[in-house]
């Protein structure tokens, strides 16, 4: 018996430090590993005693890419425990700056990491010698989101103008206005983007995916909604661990989400479009069509079409709520602390994520648990990797190496959120 084994240090382009194993036995794929290896951060421990008005200040900084995905769960959470609905106005432009956060999140991904795997280069930076001008409109769409941020949330990165109730301040419409222009030209660079990454020659595969999203009854939903599925959950957010478990496994340090009777499931862009594509305005259906995608698509390759198509919605929708924005009267409802139990659920660019508190009396955090996107993909990732090698196990390594990246890269997942990632062995024997 011989094993063989290929390493890759480092994979740039995704958020987050980890390693994959792919072991090949007779020309079969027997296992794919993708192994998390950074330290806890326990976040869920040291936000025990803290104070709910803490809460979405310190949730922000689980991510530098998504910070509004954890701030808008958390206050949805604590308003939840309390007996607070925010609506009207204040819903709007909570929707308004999670849009903006689609926008950039969405356009870094789309052109500056995923990308170059399908034009064959290895960054952005040597892309650009040939696409310079899709760089630069990538590099503008996320401009276009990070001031969304601005405005609404006080700084691009980790804002801090969310509470619970509301804003701390909000907006004259005056001042959301200037925006305008820019999301217009935003608007027009994300078309131009579907239509540009719809021409990329995909690997061919489909995968029969369980489909997990949020779905509203009247949008596309990103603040709130219930949980289902393409299969038979429909169920309340609060109700999510009834239906969904978190396992420790030995090769990594990140839980894996599992729906308890079946086993992994797919959140994310290709979930949301999927359960969700009736709900999305006649233009970006149009768009979709135009760009090849049906009302579902199994193809993980393709989801970056499905992003760059989030982008173009997420740019309509934003110029849609600040033309009918007007000023409320106040920057946030009021609130008073219980003891009590609460849930949020929103969506971030790489799917749901839902958090759950235990609140004392006072308002302090007695319990807090946290589940990312980026875990609940990641029995799906293996999934997917193995599917992916398995027709090429008889290839080069370098050939193997290169399609499994990709794969990962597929989900863009933020492992913790920062820059560096895999380090991969294929062991043949």
């Amino acid at each position: 018996m011989t094993t063989k084994t290929i390493k890759v240090e480092y994979l740039a382009r995704v958020e987050g430090e980890g390693a994959l194993d792919l072991h090949i036995e007779g020309g079969q794929v027997t296992s794919a590993n993708l192994r998390i290896f950074e330290p806890p951060r326990f976040y869920e421990a040291f936000l025990q005693g803290r104070s709910h008005v803490e809460l979405p200040d310190i949730v922000a900084r689980i991510c530098g890419i998504c910070p509004v995905a954890y701030q808008m769960s958390s206050v949805q959470a604590v308003e939840n425990a309390f007996g607070v609905k925010v609506e009207g106005q204040l819903r709007a432009l909570r929707r308004l700056l999670y849009c903006g956060e689609w926008i950039e999140s969405h356009a870094l991904h789309v052109v500056m990491l995923h990308a170059p795997d399908f034009l064959g280069y290895p960054d952005a930076i040597r892309m650009a010698e040939k696409h310079g001008d899709v760089v630069r409109k990538g590099l503008a769409l996320k401009k276009a989101g990070n001031a969304i941020l601005r405005l609404l949330g006080g700084r691009e990165i980790h804002p801090v103008n969310v509470r619970p109730g509301g804003f701390y301040k909000v907006p004259t419409k005056a001042e959301l206005v200037p925006l305008t222009e820019e999301l217009k030209a935003a608007r027009d660079m994300a078309v131009d983007l579907v239509r540009w990454v719809a021409t990329f020659d995909f690997p061919d595969l489909e995968r029969d995916y369980e489909f997990v999203a949020m779905r509203h009854p009247d949008e596309y939903a990103i603040t709130e909604g219930r949980l289902i599925s393409n299969r038979d959950i429909d169920i309340d957010i609060s109700d999510y661990e009834n239906e969904f478990e978190e396992r420790h496994v030995a090769h990594s340090t990140a839980l894996h989400s599992l729906v308890k009777r079946r086993g992994a499931y797919l959140v994310g862009p290709l979930a949301r479009y999927a359960l969700n594509h009736d709900r999305l305005p006649a233009s970006i259906q149009s768009l979709a069509g135009e760009a090849g995608l049906g009302p579902v698509c199994r193809n993980p390759f393709r989801s970056i079409v499905v992003r760059a198509l989030e982008t173009a919605y997420a740019c309509e929708e934003a110029l849609r709520l600040i033309a009918g924005y007007e000023m409320p009267e106040a920057a946030a409802v009021p609130l008073e602390p219980r003891e009590g139990e609460g849930f949020g659920c929103t969506e971030a660019p790489r799917g749901i994520c839902w958090h759950r508190y235990e609140f004392a009396a006072d308002g302090t955090i007695r319990m807090a648990r946290i589940v990312p996107p980026t875990s609940q993909n990641q029995p799906c990732i293996e999934e997917d990797l193995a599917a992916v090698a398995a027709p090429i196990a008889n290839e080069p390594d370098d050939v193997i190496r290169h399609l499994c990246e990709q794969s990962i890269r597929n989900y863009d997942p933020c492992i913790s959120c920062s820059t560096h990632f895999l380090k991969l062995s294929v062991h043949r024997s």
